[in-house]
C-alpha cells in the first residue's frame, strides 16, 4: 500500500484487464427507460382528441334504412368511432341486433349510434 492507502496494483490491474470496445462502452451511458410504456403513453396522451361527428337527419336516415336492409353474412364496410378515433372495418356481418342496436362484424361490435359511414353493396 501507498501514502493514500491505495494498493500498488492498480497499474497492474489495468494492464491484466481486456480493453472494452469502444461500442459497448458508450452504451451504458444511453439513456434509460425506467418504466416501460412511458414514452407510449405519453405519445398517446399527446395525440389531438377527435370528437365524434354529428350527422345530420339525413345521413341517419340514410344510415337507418341501410341497416334495415343488411343481413347476417353480407360484405360492407364501416366507419365508426370507438375511443376518440374514426376506424375502419370491413368484413362480413355475423349479427345484426335490431333490439340492441349493435352490428358486429367478426368479433367487433359496433353501436348503431357510432356508425358514421357505410358501403354496403345491395
Amino acid at each position: 500500500m501507498n501514502e493514500t492507502g491505495r494498493s500498488e496494483d492498480t497499474a497492474l490491474d489495468k494492464q491484466t484487464r481486456p480493453h472494452m470496445d469502444v461500442s459497448i462502452r458508450a452504451k451504458q451511458f444511453l439513456p434509460f427507460d425506467a418504466l416501460n410504456g412511458f414514452r407510449e403513453a405519453l405519445a398517446e396522451k399527446e395525440q389531438c382528441p377527435v370528437f365524434k361527428k354529428d350527422l345530420s337527419d339525413d345521413q341517419k336516415e340514410w344510415l337507418d334504412r341501410i341497416l334495415r336492409q343488411i343481413r347476417k353474412t353480407d360484405m360492407i364496410e364501416v366507419e365508426y368511432f370507438h375511443s376518440g378515433e374514426y376506424l375502419h372495418i370491413s368484413g362480413t356481418v355475423s349479427q345484426i341486433d335490431k333490439q340492441k342496436k349493435v352490428l358486429k362484424i367478426g368479433e367487433t361490435e359496433i353501436p348503431f349510434e357510432n356508425i358514421s359511414g357505410l358501403e354496403y353493396d345491395l
